[in-house]
């Protein structure tokens, strides 16, 4: 086979989501599979953390912008190169392709209702661009990949879709995410001393941000502890709104914001922490869940989408709309070691159910599958 592979923003400085998941499925790819030939489309960027190799051929297309990008240079690259089959990765795909066509959907956030509240203009934008390109290619789909059960559900439910058309595929987390105990610790760079609290929020409303750093005013109301919070990504600005509109004052100066961690910090940064909260309204599946588990660091995560399927039914589950439960579950792990060092093991425990290596092998299946039903 001839497997085109589309994965635009790898080579950009600062990934997120999708780009490590894409990155992730073409390293094991390229270790597994010596037998087909890949042709991976890119945009140039400063970050080339992959190479060619005898059967995997990065091909660099020019443009940044990217609906035309991907709607105009994408398939004339692909025409050029001759491929059997493409995968776009990131939830859309060109309109006009005329090779058998896998999406892997990873949500379908952009039909539900757009929260007024966000002023990014970057997912706004993403947003409508979604809204207008997904519907339009889907029926052209041989198979649409996504993460959860929970996702393909919903999936199924609210676009119609049938069952055979949609594969679901688990992701991974990269086996460099293990327990830290060096005494130089990288996560030095961010925080004075361990036992900080860790949080990944961000202005999308779906983090849950706003409503978590009330759970974290309230819990420092009630610790004798009052860890800090170390916070990546996140701009001051709305951070300080967030602490005017609710009356949070008291934990301004609790909160380290030192900007995009790089992923190869993460593991030092997790192992550091006392606790993980991942506390977002709606995830379709949850990558730093099981980073942070495989760290030996307990988790605090939602009760809604699909974060109780990823994390376990053992696992610290919250309404992620009540602070109070999210100030409680801190406040347990923190005064009840015995349950600490549970959910220490329970993470380790359910962390190694998942591996690229996993989901490369299922992918590359599905790859098989959509060459035999077109071309034999």
């Amino acid at each position: 086979m001839r497997i085109g592979i589309e994965a635009q923003r790898i080579f950009r400085k600062n990934k997120h989501g999708m780009d490590y998941v894409v990155l992730q499925e073409i390293i094991e790819l390229q270790k597994m599979d010596l037998h087909n030939e890949y042709f991976v489309f890119v945009a140039p960027g400063p970050d080339r953390c992959i190479e060619d190799s005898h059967n995997v051929h990065i091909i660099e297309v020019g443009g940044n912008f990217y609906p035309t990008w991907e709607q105009i240079s994408l398939p004339k690259a692909v025409r050029e190169t001759n491929v059997d089959l493409l995968h776009c990765t990131s939830n859309t795909a060109p309109i006009h392709c005329k090779v058998p066509l896998i999406l892997t959907l990873h949500d379908i956030i952009f039909l539900e209702p757009r929260d007024k509240r966000n002023r990014s203009l970057y997912q706004n934008m993403g947003w409508f661009y979604r809204r207008m390109v997904v519907p339009r290619i889907l029926k052209k789909c041989k198979r649409i990949i996504t993460v959860s059960k929970f996702e393909k559900n919903n999936i199924i439910q609210k676009l119609g879709l049938p069952d055979k058309q949609i594969a679901m595929i688990y992701n991974g987390y990269n086996d460099w995410f293990r327990p830290m105990d060096d005494e130089d610790c990288v996560f030095a760079k961010y925080m004075e001393e361990r036992g900080y609290l860790f949080f990944l929020g961000n202005t999308d409303p779906k983090k849950n941000t706003e409503r978590t750093l009330v759970a974290y005013s309230k819990y420092l109301e009630r610790s004798t502890v009052k860890r800090k919070l170390l916070m990546a990504d996140l701009d001051r600005q709305y951070l300080d709104d967030i602490i005017s509109r609710n009356h949070i004052e008291n934990i301004r100066q609790m909160i380290e914001m030192p900007g995009y961690i790089v992923n190869s910090d993460l593991p030092y940064v997790y192992s550091g922490a006392f606790a993980f909260l991942y506390t977002s309204l709606r995830e379709s599946f949850g990558i730093p869940l099981l980073e942070a588990m495989a760290c030996g660091t307990p988790v605090v995560t939602s009760n809604t989408s699909s974060m109780p399927e990823i994390a376990g039914e053992d696992a610290i589950l919250v309404n992620p709309e009540s602070a109070d439960e999210i100030c409680e579950q801190l406040l347990r792990l923190e005064n009840d070691k015995d349950f600490y060092e549970q959910q220490v093991k329970i993470g380790l425990q359910r962390s190694t159910l998942f591996s690229w290596r996993n989901t490369a092998e299922q992918l590359l299946e599905l790859y098989e599958t959509v060459y035999r039903e077109t071309y034999r």
